[in-house]
């Protein structure tokens, strides 16, 4: 009797071949025992050979549309740019393929909407990728929190900053790339808040806007029914701490900077010696997320019960009011 387990590996396509999509992939090929990167696609067909070639896909095509087209592609992961999100996950979904789509998943609740809508209607998995949700800091914050060892929530305070030279035709500061610090590196920062308190009752925002109309910095400031507030705050202008203190009546926790990619916490309880943890975070630390991709799609789930997409389309509600308050409108918008 041949008691061999067949290997299936779950074949992932990547859509646009960017820094982010390095990152994915290395940690993919390094940390996901069970997946490949089967296709990958650029809008330049040299690119894509190129990263194909890296990571051994066993196809690249020279257009999203061949890569969506493409049979044996079981997921695709969308790494292009803010504004494409929209258009790059219907394009999938049409062609009956799952997404796991990069934050931010898209520029208004209109689009996020519409992605969510089709899905359903598809029956297809979708999720937006916000690695941080699954990284092991993560998940041992939670546990803390809701042991009662800190007490109730009374602010979070996070922050995430770095500086960039600015050229208004770079991604960071170009409208019509859906620029600016808000949705780059500030929906950090937010998720984080929204994760631990759910969504506000009342938020103010104030930003500096660059040359080009997006904002450079953005402070924000919520407070939530049940008393406690945050503080936020998001800049290309300043290298920050990007770090998150959580205060509670009891003690705080502190999440090591990068917060969203920390590699360790600090727990302290009033009155006691400060306990440090440190954390798993394999290679980039992209593969938690691709793992949980994987695990919904074996157990034919269509969204993560983790990062469900009702919480995506109220991350994007209070981005897009935090851009109505500060006044940055992206050409895309039929506003």
């Amino acid at each position: 009797m041949n008691t061999q387990t067949t290997y299936n590996p779950t074949r992932w396509g990547i859509l646009a071949c960017g820094n982010i999509a390095e990152k994915f992939a290395d940690d993919l090929v390094a940390h996901v025992p069970d997946a490949v990167v089967y296709a990958v696609a650029s809008r330049d067909l040299k690119k894509a050979q190129t990263f194909g070639e890296r990571y051994q896909s066993t196809k690249a095509f020279g257009s999203y549309q061949e890569l969506v087209d493409c049979p044996e592609v079981d997921v695709i992961y969308i790494a292009s740019p803010h504004a494409q999100h929209y258009e790059h996950t219907l394009l999938c979904l049409d062609a009956g393929k799952p997404v796991l789509c990069e934050k931010a998943f898209a520029i208004n609740m209109e689009m996020v909407s519409e992605m969510i809508l089709k899905a359903r209607d598809k029956n297809l998995f979708l999720m937006e990728a916000i690695w941080t949700r699954f990284h092991p800091a993560i998940a041992q914050t939670l546990e803390i929190i809701q042991s009662g060892q800190i007490g109730k929530i009374i602010h979070v305070a996070a922050d995430f900053g770095f500086l960039a030279t600015y050229d208004e035709n770079a991604r960071l500061f170009n409208p019509s790339l859906t620029g600016g610090s808000l949705y780059d590196i500030g929906i950090y920062p937010l998720f984080i808040s929204k994760l631990l308190l759910g969504n506000p009752k009342e938020i103010k925002a104030l930003a500096t806007l660059a040359p080009t109309g997006v904002d450079m910095n953005t402070s924000m400031a919520l407070n939530y029914d049940n008393g406690a507030t945050a503080s936020l705050f998001s800049t290309f202008a300043a290298q920050t701490d990007t770090t998150c203190t959580i205060y509670g009546t009891k003690g705080k926790i502190f999440l090591h900077g990068r917060f969203h990619e920390t590699k360790g916490l600090t727990l302290q309880i009033e009155e006691e010696e400060p306990q440090f943890f440190e954390t798993e975070r394999l290679g980039h630390g992209y593969s938690y997320e691709i793992e949980e991709v994987q695990r919904c799609l074996k157990a034919g789930m269509t969204e993560s019960d983790k990062l469900p997409l009702q919480f995506s389309l109220e991350l994007m509600e209070l981005l897009c009011e935090i851009r109505k308050q500060i006044g940055v409108v992206y050409p895309q918008e039929n506003i």
